[in-house]
Order: structure tokens, then C-alpha cells, then sequence
């Protein structure tokens, strides 16, 4: 009876083995113990599992993770025109707001790259959902507009762990799905937008602008509830040691994807130098480096440039527009001094959700450049029409004008901006991809904090002299991205 048992069991676990064995690798082994021999790394796991219904639940939840920090940053622009009315403020007042968010954003931002390469990316991200709705919420009830920059600056702090979900979702992405997956993000990107400029539109005339604020925070609540169905990153757990956590995830999205691993056993060595500045400096990235951090800069300073200069120029009628409407006759400055109030009109609002239509509407046309120029040469590309876009904006047209004008200016900078995230997590090696993204957004916060004084403060004395700088750094960036050492395009993503 106990032979019989055995040979039971036996002929179980062979059956349970082949299961496990795509019909392939099945055909012609007559010895199964040879596949002992065969190993494979994350790599090779990610690739043979290929795309299926784990990486649909990631884009939708992962990419969701967008429509956070777009809120979040457009929030700003909403905002702006009732707290100056609120609380009386001058121009760098309300500059300031928007310049302490970034510089939350620019001290956590390699704390948090950091933290995700020793302690993992899941903490992380989890982390900043939980820290920015938090003080998100108490941004509603701030007493002064000392509380509120404050409060906002911690904000900031949070959204910079959040934006650590990107490095966790291309960890998971086969290499051929990247350059389609990644630009769509942007989808997500234009929901958050769009979601709080409906938001302004309907509460704040009604309710008051802290009312918008409490609504915000329910995106970010629902989020902490579905972000258990993402695991960890299976890269950053082998670089750890932990081969056998990254086994079971493995395991578990070849399931869900109803594919298998590869022959063999997982092997790759883990990394005691994880999180470190040094290899970024090193002799293979540091070039890379340097050009990326003021790609990064630039990146930030023209996506933020835009977004707040079409505030602005709204709300301050700005514009030098050939067929103005009443409401646009309305000046800030009057012979008898500054006029603080000047809310948004039904019609602004109209223009803001037109141009973040931009940042979607040519994201086929980012999918190709990606895939036929590469990484470099679209960055190139993008920041040369976009330098030359912001000039155009100094030109007198009718209202439907500026409105396209801004509709393609939001889309240059937000596919710029999306392909800098693509090539910064697939340049670095998984020990110091996390902070390779912290260190480059943390530099991309200090043209978030700077655009605003250019946007909001500059603007108000001369048009041309604001909008200048943003096409200037985008020329000299366009020359900097063409001089980077690396084409990530098809490139698999290197651990070490």
C-alpha cells in the first residue's frame, strides 16, 4: 500500500510539473530533471509571460495614480483667482502657493526614490496616497493663507511617492508594450485635469472653493482601497534577495494572464548598492544624468509655464484677443489700482477643459514618434515646436485662436513631459531607478517652483518677457536631448 501511495503521488507531481510547462517545452523531454539545469531571470519571465489581464488591472489602477497628481497640480490653477479674492493676495502670493507644493514636492521627491529602492516600491506609493489625502483634506479647512501654503507643501510631499507608481508600473510592462502603454497614461493624466476644472465649474460658485477641495480627496480614497491588487515589484524584489517573493508574484500574473514562466528556476543575484547617488554619477550614467536632470527641469517649467500662463491670461484678460467679449474687457489693473477679484467665467473654464483635451488628443501621434524616431529624438522634436508654440501666443487672434493655440501647446508640453518619464525608468538599472526618478523629479519641482513667479507674477508686466524664458529652455533643452548617450527604444530594462 505504501508503494502504491508513492507511485500515486509520484505520477501527481509529475502532472502538476507538466501543467506548469508551456506544451512546447513539453514535446520531446523524455527527462524532466534537465529542466533543473535551465534558469531565468525577471526579465525573461516578464517577456515570456507577455500582456494580458494583470497588465489591464495595472494600467487602470497604476494609471490612475495620474489623475491624483493632475488634480492635485491643476487644483492651483483653480483655486488661484478665489483665494486671491479671499484673502486679498498680490501676485507672489499666490506665485508662492504653487512654489511651495514643488519644493514639497522637490525634498521628498529623492527621499521617496530613495525609500523605494531600499524598502520597495508598493510602500511607497501606498504611502503618498494615504500622506496627500490627508493633507489635501485639511487644505479645505485651512484658517489663513499661512495654513494653506503649508498644508499644500505637504500635499506635495505626498504626491512626490505617488509619482513612484510609474517606476512600479514599467517594472511590470514587456518591453514591446511600453512605448504603447506608457503615452496612453496620459488618458488617465487628462481625467484628473479635467475632473477638477468640472469641479471648479460646478461647486465653487455654489459652495466655495474648500467644497471642490473635500470632493478632490475622493478619487485618492477610493485608490487606497484598490492598490492591494497590485503587488510588489518582482524587479526590485530579486534585486533585494527576495527571490522567492518575486517567484509567487510571477506566478501569480502568469495565472491571471492564463500564460506560465519560463523553464527552470528563477536565478539573479541580488544587490547590496541599492539607492545609491553614486551609480547615477558613475562613468556609464553620468552623462545621462546631467542631461536628464535639465531635461527634467525644463520639462516641468514649460508643462507648469503653460498651464498657469493660460490661467493667467484668463483671468486677468491678458490676451490680445481681436474679438473680445464683455467679460474679457474687464483689465486686473485699473487707473485707481489693483483689482483683486476677477473670477473665472463659464467661459474660461470652457477653454481650460479644451486645452487639457490637448494633452490626450495627440497621444497616437507620441506612440509613433516613440516607436519609429525613438526616445531622444522625440524629446528633441517636442521641445522645439513647443518653444516656438509659446511665442505664437504673444500673436493678437480671435478667442478660437488662442484657444487652439493652447490646445496645442498643452499637448507638446504633456507629451514631452511623458516621454521624459518613459526614458528616465527605462535608462537606470533597478538598484537606482527609484532614485534616478527622484533625483530627475525633484529637479523637474524647481521649474514647478520657478515658473509660477514667471507665469503669474511676470506675466502681469509684459506678456512677451513671461512667456519668453519658457521658449528659450525649451531650444536649449531640445540641443541637450539630442547629446544624451542612450536610445532606450526596445531595450530591455537592466537590473544592475
Amino acid at each position: 500500500m505504501g508503494d502504491a501511495a508513492q507511485l500515486v503521488s509520484s505520477i501527481q507531481l509529475q502532472d502538476m510539473e507538466l501543467q506548469e510547462k508551456p506544451a512546447h517545452k513539453r514535446q520531446g523531454k523524455g527527462n524532466n530533471n534537465n529542466n533543473n539545469d535551465e534558469t531565468f531571470t525577471v526579465e525573461d519571465a516578464v517577456e515570456f509571460i507577455g500582456f494580458g489581464r494583470f497588465h489591464i488591472l495595472l494600467f487602470l489602477i497604476m494609471g490612475s495614480t495620474n489623475i491624483i497628481e493632475a488634480m492635485e497640480i491643476m487644483l492651483l490653477a483653480v483655486v488661484s483667482p478665489e483665494i486671491r479674492c479671499e484673502w486679498r493676495l498680490q501676485d507672489w502670493q499666490v506665485a508662492l502657493v504653487s512654489t511651495m507644493v514643488f519644493l514639497g514636492f522637490m525634498v521628498c521627491g529623492i527621499l521617496s526614490g530613495y525609500l523605494a529602492d531600499r524598502y520597495g516600491r508598493w510602500k511607497v506609493v501606498f504611502g503618498g496616497f494615504a500622506w496627500s489625502a490627508y493633507f489635501s483634506l485639511l487644505t479645505s479647512f485651512a484658517p489663513s493663507y499661512g495654513w494653506f501654503i503649508f498644508l499644500r507643501s505637504m500635499v506635495g510631499c505626498g504626491v512626490a511617492g505617488v509619482s513612484q507608481g510609474f517606476v512600479l508600473k514599467t517594472e511590470f510592462i514587456p518591453a514591446k508594450y511600453r512605448a504603447i502603454l506608457l503615452p496612453l497614461a496620459t488618458v488617465f493624466w487628462m481625467i484628473g485635469s479635467m475632473l477638477i476644472i468640472v469641479l471648479g465649474m460646478l461647486v465653487v460658485p455654489s459652495f466655495g472653493w474648500r467644497w471642490m477641495i473635500r470632493l478632490s480627496v475622493t478619487p485618492s480614497i477610493i485608490l487606497l482601497f484598490l492598490f492591494k491588487f497590485i503587488p510588489e515589484s518582482a524587479r526590485y524584489n530579486v534585486s533585494a534577495g527576495n527571490v522567492q517573493a518575486a517567484l509567487e508574484t510571477l506566478q501569480k500574473i502568469a495565472k491571471m494572464n492564463r500564460s506560465s514562466l519560463p523553464p527552470g528556476r528563477l536565478v539573479e543575484p541580488s544587490v547590496k548598492e541599492r539607492g545609491s547617488w553614486r551609480i547615477l554619477l558613475s562613468p556609464a550614467f553620468r552623462r545621462t544624468t546631467l542631461l536628464l536632470w535639465y531635461s527634467w527641469f525644463v520639462a516641468s517649467f514649460a508643462y507648469y509655464g503653460s498651464v498657469l500662463s493660460s490661467s493667467e491670461l484668463l483671468e486677468k484678460n491678458l490676451l490680445c484677443v481681436t474679438d473680445p467679449d464683455p467679460e474679457h474687457l474687464v483689465k486686473h489693473k485699473h487707473p485707481d489700482g489693483l483689482c483683486f477679484c476677477i473670477p473665472f467665467k463659464n467661459n474660461d473654464y470652457q477653454t481650460l477643459l479644451i486645452s487639457c483635451l490637448g494633452e490626450v488628443a495627440l497621444v497616437p501621434v507620441n506612440i509613433c514618434l516613440l516607436n519609429i524616431l525613438g526616445r531622444k529624438l522625440s524629446m528633441t522634436m517636442l521641445q522645439l515646436v513647443a518653444a516656438m508654440l509659446f511665442m505664437l501666443l504673444n500673436i493678437c487672434s480671435s478667442m478660437f485662436g488662442f484657444t487652439v493655440l493652447l490646445f496645442l501647446l498643452r499637448a507638446l508640453v504633456s507629451m514631452n513631459f511623458n516621454v521624459v518619464y518613459i526614458y528616465t525608468a527605462e535608462v537606470y538599472p533597478t538598484v537606482a531607478r527609484s532614485l534616478g526618478m527622484g533625483f530627475c523629479t525633484s529637479f523637474s519641482r524647481i521649474g514647478g517652483m520657478i515658473a509660477p513667479f514667471i507665469a503669474q507674477v511676470l506675466m502681469s508686466q509684459s506678456v512677451v518677457l513671461a512667456l519668453s524664458p519658457f521658449a528659450v529652455t525649451c531650444v536649449i533643452c531640445a540641443l541637450g536631448n539630442f547629446l544624451l548617450p542612450i536610445e532606450t527604444r526596445g531595450r530591455a530594462l537592466l537590473n544592475s
